[in-house]
């Protein structure tokens, strides 16, 4: 078999409904490994809070971080192929009239190394927020010095994410690219235009002369179709939307609580 790429999405994916890398997907994709593929992992996340499943899988391959405008290597800070696409900052500071909104809960940017909140409350967080137990910045014209990566507006209820999203286009329209994920707090991801998990895949792929045929990509979500379209290969987990299931190539039998992404790869590779 020719050597492959795999590309895998985390929360929904290869991470079980408690955002828990199991023993039996862990133990699943290191054989893949040893068998000679590159796995790399492709996510909506910063790195920051997936480094510690790439530690867990002792991965020493480029990883493709919020949902494509950050593509690195963790153990080559002068990876050849490495990328950052940032967000105009007055952009960013242009979102900040939501948080009039009831519904809005936070409204945060990130960039490679700093996080900037617009609040910091009870409320702030005990929502389920990826920023729990993460020293912050305030998120304002006066402290954010820098082109975010991404703006997060974090929401309490997922019926306000067509209707923000909706106007920030029609303002913006093609400067920006706007992501969404439902969950407890359904958030709209705002960043720089034309981002998406398949350029960070592409730039891994053109790095290890992986042609398009030989590429497996997994995800659950809209932020992973452009992903689930480019690849060779493009799965879809069963719990995942239906939109992205009508254009992938295949769907696993089981769900990403049932260790779906494993049984897949222990299947399609022979382990």
């Amino acid at each position: 078999m020719e050597r492959k790429l795999i590309a895998i999405d985390l929360d929904g994916t290869t991470l079980n409904d408690h955002s828990v890398l199991t023993q039996k997907t862990e133990e699943t994709i290191k054989k893949v490994v040893e068998q000679g593929h590159i796995v790399s992992i492709a996510t909506g996340r910063p790195f920051r809070n997936s480094q510690q499943f790439y530690k867990q899988l002792d991965l020493n391959t480029p990883i493709v971080n919020f949902n494509g405008a950050w593509c690195h290597h963790p153990k080559d800070f002068n990876w050849e192929n490495g990328y950052h696409k940032r967000l105009n900052r007055d952009i960013a500071l242009s979102f900040l009239p939501l948080k009039r909104f009831s519904i809005v809960k936070l409204i945060s940017a990130e960039s490679r190394d700093n996080v900037y909140v617009d609040r910091v409350d009870e409320d702030t967080y005990n929502m389920g927020s990826p920023l729990k137990n993460i020293h912050t910045l305030p998120f304002d014209e006066k402290h954010l010095d820098e082109a975010p990566t991404s703006v997060n507006v974090f929401t309490a209820e997922e019926y306000f994410i067509p209707f923000v999203q909706d106007r920030i286009l029609d303002i913006y329209g093609e400067e920006i690219e706007v992501r969404t994920w439902g969950g407890p707090t359904p958030t709209l991801e705002i960043v720089s235009a034309g981002i998406q998990k398949a350029m960070g895949v592409e730039e891994i792929a053109n790095y290890y002369k992986i042609s398009k045929e030989n590429i497996l990509a997994f995800g659950d979500e809209a932020n992973d179709y452009e992903m689930i379209q480019y690849a060779g290969l493009g799965v879809v987990m069963k719990n995942g939307i239906d939109g992205l299931k009508e254009v992938s190539d295949d769907i696993t039998p089981y769900t990403n609580h049932e260790h779906g992404l494993a049984k897949y790869l222990t299947e399609y590779f022979s382990l």
